[in-house]
């Protein structure tokens, strides 16, 4: 990490935060920093209570004179997504996020930050720990698995919290209000693949489909990037045909709720055709950089040395091919009720066939995640993932669905934190529903009636390798967080 970052103001939250980046928190591996959270809300003489899911709710005492005030919960999620650049050797199971600073940013050195919602869950401990901060009684709540399956917030007990209102520290915008969310869900569909050896006397290429942005599959769905799984279907719809390629393996995407950055094929080609494949793989990649344009201008399509010892069936490898092509991504339907927000959408997220994985019985596997803010909307383009899929041999299943958080623009809790960013900066923020999940609406579906609000400092690239965080951002944050608690 770099020397200067013991300096950065506000110096409580930072240090929690470079502490944070030092334990693994893969989502589903956060029980090293659940342990540690719940050490030092200890070490602060606080009172704490884990859950059996692995949740962590830290309460503190009010003030001196704010006891009768109504108390108030602060939450942020534990874990972090974990994307790295190919070539990065990181391994996020027992290696710290390696912190730097770039000017007026903090980055990560080839991997996601962490920042999403790491900023968040230091904020929340620097205000445990605070000695001279006036606010009402304080619950922090910090949950588990919210990248992966927002497992932490679907399991909350009710009546485990008593504050009537809650802020949410997972936003990702300085100035910006976020007081309703989109819900998502899952669908995963799969099918059986039969495969057969290699043939012989053939050449096996990598075909890499890489360089792309990636990003939030919520957040940036509308940005106009490329999606290398999808990107990988239609360079394979073109070229396999064309040069009787067999294909071995199709890889691509890590995380479902990250738009892919690369995917790549194994493929073989009669050697007397290998050139040909070449000059026609480098078309296609001008074909679609022209396509994508300024949106997303690092895309590479790349052969490579490749091996293989079995290749997937032919009509098999069609079907899995086919689906990429056909299988929906990309944004569904604007909302009629907010300019500019994203209603409705799908991220192919991953696909996974390989003749050589060694199972008995090899299979193609591909993820969507689908959001939206009406439960209909999800529900219907749900279910025609499947029915497209079925077309193709697949089977689908659902999971993971969550409810979206309905916008309450007149509550209390929007009025207090608008006019305190109105008497501290001057103006007041930009009051938002987001097209992206957060833990806000299955916490409202367990806590009817609780207010709720989300605020953040400004990140970009969250969910990708170019995650990177405003050092002033965050410090408008902290006063924006620490004059909310002492308004309340």
């Amino acid at each position: 990490m770099s020397a200067d970052l013991g300096t950065l103001e506000p110096r409580a939250l930072w240090s929690y935060f470079l502490d944070l980046s030092r334990i693994p928190r893969s989502s589903k591996n956060e029980a090293a920093a659940a342990a540690w959270v719940e050490g030092e809300a200890r070490r602060l003489g606080c009172e704490v209570e884990r859950d059996a899911i692995g949740n962590v709710l830290v309460r503190k005492r009010a003030s001196p004179g704010r006891e009768g005030r109504p108390a108030l919960a602060l939450q942020g999620h534990l874990d972090m997504v974990c994307e790295k650049n190919e070539g990065t050797p990181h391994d996020f199971e027992k290696d710290p996020i390696q912190v730097w600073r770039d000017g007026e940013v903090l980055r990560a050195r080839g991997t996601t930050l962490g920042a999403d919602n790491g900023v968040g869950v230091a904020a929340a401990l620097a205000v445990l720990a605070s000695r001279d901060l006036a606010h009402p009684a304080i619950e922090a709540l910090f949950t588990v698995d919210e990248e992966t399956g927002l497992t932490g917030a679907n399991n909350l007990k009710p009546g485990w919290l008593r504050a009537p209102r809650l802020l949410n520290l997972d936003s990702e915008e300085e100035g910006e209000l976020t007081i309703g969310c989109a819900g998502g869900v899952d669908t995963v569909v799969s099918r059986a693949l039969a495969v057969e050896p290699a043939p012989a006397g053939r050449t096996a290429l990598r075909l890499r489909v890489m360089g792309l942005k990636g990003g939030h599959s919520g957040v940036d769905i509308a940005a106009g990037r490329g999606n290398a799984v999808r990107l990988l279907g239609q360079v394979l719809e073109a070229l396999a045909a064309r040069h009787d390629l067999r294909v071995a393996a199709l890889k691509g995407g890590n995380k479902r709720n990250a738009i892919p950055r690369e995917a790549s094929a194994v493929v073989l080609v009669e050697p007397a055709r290998e050139a040909a494949l070449r000059a026609d793989a480098a078309a296609l990649e001008q074909d679609w950089k022209a396509a994508l344009g300024a949106f997303d201008p690092g895309l590479a399509v790349v052969l490579e040395p490749g091996a293989a010892a079995q290749v997937i069936a032919a009509a098999d490898a069609r079907a899995v091919i086919g689906l990429l092509v056909a299988g929906p991504h990309g944004v569904e339907a604007m909302s009629p009720a907010i300019p500019g927000l994203v209603q409705t959408s799908t991220n192919l997220a991953i696909v996974d066939a390989d003749a050589d994985a060694g199972a008995a019985t090899p299979r193609a596997e591909v993820c969507f995640l689908t959001r939206s803010a009406i439960d209909a909307s999800k529900r219907a383009l749900a279910a025609r993932i499947a029915a497209i899929a079925a077309l193709a041999g697949f089977e689908a299943r659902h999971s993971g669905g969550y409810p979206g958080w309905k916008p309450e623009p007149g509550s209390a809790m929007v009025a207090l934190v608008n006019g305190v960013h109105q008497e501290l900066f001057g103006k007041p923020m930009l009051v938002k529903a987001i097209h992206a999940g957060l833990e806000c609406g299955l916490i409202g579906e367990k806590y009817p009636g609780m207010e709720m609000a989300s605020i953040g400092p400004s990140m970009w690239d969250a969910h990708t390798p170019d995650e990177r965080v405003s050092i002033a951002s965050v410090a408008a944050f902290w006063r924006l967080l620490t004059a909310i608690l002492e308004k309340a």
